[in-house]
């Protein structure tokens, strides 16, 4: 039987325990006829999280048809492909697509056609310069970058809107095709249209870029306003 709450399908959204930001985030993007439904999991170990399989297996059982993982694994040396390859045994465990936020960003990236990228991140300049080698290990060449500065991952999310307008302002400014911004707990979704609209670029957040992908992976083809071109356009 189809679920009375959303006919069109679910998406499964999984983000770390203390990300306060994912949630209501992703909720802002959801279309008619689409719910989003949480699981937690914990950071650490080798594998990114120990637990994130059995949330995951959790999560099942309300049958998504795509799981978006709402992480981005860009500061550490290597994360990005770390976050891929544990992607990549979920998704072959699990039995449904799953969309990690690092990597949609790149995908969404792609869709722009931009080479020349401006970054904003959460971090500050010794943990950025993580983000900037993968970054052009994806094949973008990072033309400026930027972080907030936050204190701790907690901290992330208390991160004010005045802040993160600023961190924008400095980076928009480069020879840049679009501007991308990585860390999950830092809260920009609601800002992208207003972004695009006062540096005339795309903005990549990566909440929407996981969503977008989710959202693709599961047959869902909505385009709307009010959240930035990538949803507007594809």
């Amino acid at each position: 039987m189809t679920d009375t709450l959303a006919p069109r399908g679910i998406i499964g959204v999984m983000t770390p325990a203390m990300n306060t930001v994912v949630q209501p985030e992703l909720e802002l993007l959801r279309p008619a006829g689409v719910t989003n439904q949480m699981q937690r999991f914990r950071l650490g170990g080798d594998m990114i999280s120990d637990d994130l399989p059995d949330e995951a297996e959790k999560l099942m059982d309300c049958h998504p048809l795509a799981l978006a993982i709402g992480l981005t694994t860009d500061a550490g040396p290597g994360g990005v492909a770390k976050l891929a390859a544990r992607c990549a045994e979920l998704e072959a465990s699990v039995g449904v697509p799953v969309a990690n936020a690092s990597a949609a960003d790149h995908a969404a990236l792609r869709k722009f056609g931009a080479k020349r990228v401006a970054v904003v991140t959460p971090f500050n300049a010794e943990i950025d310069q993580n983000v900037r080698a993968n970054t052009e290990e994806a094949g973008f060449e990072v033309v400026a970058i930027k972080g907030t500065e936050a204190p701790s991952l907690p901290a992330i999310c208390e991160t004010s809107i005045a802040d993160i307008k600023s961190v924008f302002a400095t980076v928009a400014g480069s020879d840049c095709d679009a501007i991308l911004q990585v860390g999950t707990a830092l809260p920009v979704v609601s800002l992208i249209a207003e972004l695009e609209a006062e540096h005339g670029k795309p903005v990549i957040a990566c909440n929407a870029a996981v969503y977008w992908q989710a959202l693709r992976m599961a047959g869902i083809d909505d385009q709307f306003g009010g959240y930035g071109r990538l949803f507007e356009e594809f």
